[in-house]
């Protein structure tokens, strides 16, 4: 039953005041919230995940081999768990390339159903994007290839079928896809991986008694499967060894639904230097920061020799009347970091880390109006045969996007990094001023978009927009749009596109 549904069933509110009925209903209400501070062992250290090897190609490109495969991980004591992973059991490599780079793949299907592998964030054409036009039959190879054109950022990679997005991604195909420019290195940042520059793949999960992933959506829950145990790179209750004075943190919510508010034990500031697509302009100080499913973000901690810190998730204000059941209420110890007796220094935040985004004062070739409910985006749900509008390679539009039923809901664009350029009329706060391809949507407020589409054009092969919440977008919240060149038209997409 659908929230909504549960409510009337059991004589809720929903306008203002909430009425705890049904007897049974009200008391997992009470008993809905999580709390595993002080409760985690924090006795295995956290898993680094490899970089992804390449070979030289006849052309000159870098070519990487990822396989998608079934297997088994073993995350508690007792059975292992049933689980995909890519060159691995479960998650896979890191991939990172540098700006300019050609770079090719090789992505073996070797699961007995199609997938796909959609590099989140990325600017590439639209045939290369991994979208849902872009599957991979059981054991069939894809072979993308495109040149690295955009600044330093945290990118991942994901599966992306259409109605199957969710799933896949929660059985264990996800990971991290880097992205260097002379600029980011210049700075004297941490930056060597796994020692000072640490990657971290935040994930919920939940068990059954059989230790085998349980896709379980709480009673009444609007948003999807949310887990009651956090992963960390594919680990439970991790550990981290610090080294160094200066730890930069590359985190990802790589959660179907959770929203994700972090922050450490002991309340210390941190800076945040990046969002999702590369440095802000200037670091900005705070001790919370919001990831909603999909974003990225770079942060800087400092520590002392020999002190001891958890990274936690604490309660989020967004989840309205009944945000409990979707895990807003939750606390959770994520990480613990051990800091050795001396550390190493040697690296800084500087005050001035790049250029702020630009797209203020450029003129808009058109703006476009979203509104986000129902698990529908303008009340049409997503419909592969359907192209919804086109723009024009070389422009700048405005898009205009609400979260209009009080659920929480996000919203990704594939192609471009955009520029947020106000919230409800005013200049946005400091983690929404660099440039994002992911954004939290509060209930009822106007975000306004600023993106220029440029280099690829396809009238017929889309890109997509649609909430990050996996089961919003399986269930239809997903549009598409093509970039046209000169004298194009909107066509239509290919019925199906596989690869083998």
């Amino acid at each position: 039953m659908k929230r909504r549904t549960v409510l009337k069933v059991f004589g809720w509110g929903i306008g203002g005041t909430v009425v705890l009925g049904g007897g049974g209903f009200g008391a997992y209400y009470l008993s809905a919230k999580r709390d595993t501070v002080g409760k985690i062992a924090f006795d295995t250290a956290l898993p680094i995940p490899a970089l992804a090897q390449s070979q030289s190609g006849v052309s000159g490109a870098r070519v990487f081999t990822l396989g998608i495969q079934p297997g088994e991980t073993r995350f508690k004591d007792g059975r292992p768990t049933r689980t995909w992973g890519v060159n691995g059991t479960y998650l896979g490599p890191t991939i990172r390339v540098r700006r300019g780079e050609r770079v090719e793949f090789a992505v073996h299907n070797g699961l007995d159903e199609e997938t796909s592998l959609h590099w989140h964030g990325m600017h590439l054409p639209a045939v290369m994007d991994g979208g849902p036009h872009q599957t991979v039959p059981p054991g069939g190879t894809w072979k993308p290839r495109w040149t690295i054109d955009q600044p330093a950022a945290t990118l991942w990679y994901h599966p992306h079928l259409h109605g199957s997005t969710a799933d896949h991604t929660y059985r264990g195909l996800a990971g991290l896809f880097i992205v260097d420019d002379e600029q980011v290195e210049a700075l004297n940042l941490p930056s060597e991986y796994g020692v000072d520059d640490v990657p971290m793949i935040v994930q919920d999960r939940a068990f059954d008694g059989e230790q085998q992933f349980a896709q379980r959506e709480p009673l009444a829950g609007s948003l999807g499967v949310i887990g009651d145990e956090i992963l960390v790179n594919g680990t439970i209750g991790p550990y981290f060894d610090v080294t160094t004075r200066l730890v930069r943190l590359r985190l990802l919510n790589g959660s179907n639904a959770r929203l994700y508010h972090f922050g450490f034990s002991d309340e210390r500031r941190f800076s945040l230097i990046a969002t999702d697509g590369g440095l802000l302009a200037a670091p900005w100080e705070t001790d919370r920061l919001y990831l909603s499913p999909g974003e990225r973000a770079e942060i800087v901690v400092a520590f002392e020799p020999g002190e001891q810190v958890e990274l936690r998730s604490y309660p989020a204000e967004h989840g309205g009347v009944l945000g409990r059941l979707d895990g807003f209420d939750d606390r959770f110890d994520i990480c613990q970091f051990r800091a050795a007796g001396s550390l190493s220094s040697g690296t800084a935040v500087p005050a001035v880390l790049g250029a702020a985004p630009d797209l203020a004062g450029e003129a808009a070739a058109q703006e476009r109006t979203f509104v986000l409910a129902s698990n529908q985006i303008n009340g049409r749900s997503m419909a592969m045969d359907r192209i919804d509008f086109g723009v024009r390679e070389g422009t700048v539009e405005v898009w205009e996007v609400t979260n209009d039923n009080g659920y929480l809901h996000n919203f990704h664009v594939h192609d471009v990094q955009f520029q947020v350029l106000t919230v409800d009329g005013r200049a946005p706060e400091p983690p929404l001023r660099g440039w994002k391809d992911t954004v939290l949507l509060v209930q009822g407020k106007r975000y306004r978009l600023a993106m220029r589409f440029r280099d690829h054009t396809d009238p017929n092969m889309p890109y997509m927009y649609h909430c990050h919440l996996l089961a919003h977008e399986d269930d239809g919240m997903m549009g598409q749009f093509v970039v046209l060149g000169e004298g194009e038209q909107v066509g239509v997409p290919p019925a199906r596109h596989h690869h083998s």
